[in-house]
């Protein structure tokens, strides 16, 4: 049994579910939550400042005697699938903090950044009795919608410099934010970009989400945002059953094709293109039997 009080406990329990190591369904299958912990999902475009947001929002919700974990996830090269897992370096100061708890997490090529691993392990983290997980996503365009099938709260980091607020439309972000983030708000043309934002997100959405101006390097605004966030926990998501859904989906997903191994899946294939009349959708097909 795992004792959730202890940090190197917990970190045991992620490792296991993290690496599918043989105790890892057992486990899984016997969590308990006890308190309703909101996830809250962190997402936005590379450069908007989202480690450093979540570094001034812990400083913040220490204050109340929170206890907090930080799920921080980075990409996957798909060439030597390895990661740098460099939001550790960013969050430094909590490391020794009892109430704070930070794990870095590969995408395992997962384009959208969450990966069904980063399902379990919020889950072991609910389990675990935090009063916020956080997670940062990986900053890669329109995936990072995928978001919306894990976080109770999703927050979207932007900067004024980020170009036309159209973009972000015809990425998907206005429909999954419950709120946006303008960073670094002490650049120039920050209030125009903000003001634009506020009027698009009148004219697509019938309950506007608020729109925070932050300076996270300084912690200016955010205590704004920690509010919101505090508020924002005490209300049931509209979307559960959506979230849930597409929580079993990739659940579902992972489970059908673990047993692929993506470094011989890329041997395979390159063996089979050096080979004439290759074609990829006979070979998938000639794969998955």
């Amino acid at each position: 049994m795992i004792n959730y009080s202890d940090f190197k406990q917990v970190a045991r329990a992620l490792t296991i579910v993290e690496n599918d190591l043989a105790e890892s369904n057992v486990l899984l299958k016997s969590l308990t939550f006890n308190k309703p912990t909101p996830i809250i999902g962190i997402t936005g475009p590379p450069g908007a400042g989202k480690s450093t947001l979540v570094n001034a929002l812990i400083d913040v919700l220490l204050k109340d005697g929170s206890k907090i974990a930080v799920l921080a996830i980075d990409p996957t090269s798909p060439f030597n699938f390895g990661s740098l897992l460099g939001d550790r370096i960013r969050m430094a100061s909590h490391f020794n903090h009892p109430g704070v708890f930070i794990r870095s997490l590969a995408t395992r090529g997962s384009l959208g950044g969450l990966s069904a691993k980063t399902i379990e392990m919020a889950d072991v983290l609910r389990a675990a009795g935090f009063d916020y997980v956080l997670i940062e996503t990986v900053g890669v365009g329109q995936s990072e919608i995928e978001i919306t099938g894990l976080a109770d709260i999703t927050l979207v980091v932007l900067v004024p410099e980020a170009g036309d607020e159209i973009q972000h439309i015809k990425s998907g972000l206005m429909e999954i934010a419950d709120a946006f983030i303008i960073n670094k708000a002490d650049r120039a043309d920050a209030d125009i970009f903000a003001n634009n934002l506020k009027k698009i997100l009148t004219q697509k959405k019938h309950e506007q989400p608020p729109v925070f101006k932050t300076i996270a390097s300084q912690a200016n605004g955010i205590k704004e945002v920690a509010d919101f966030i505090k508020t924002s926990s005490n209300f049931k998501n509209k979307r559960r059953e959506i979230l849930l859904a597409e929580k079993a989906y990739k659940l579902i997903q992972h489970k059908l094709t673990q047993h692929i191994d993506k470094k011989k899946l890329q041997q395979d294939v390159a063996e089979a293109s050096e080979k004439g009349n290759f074609n990829l959708y006979n070979f998938v097909d000639t794969y998955i039997r």
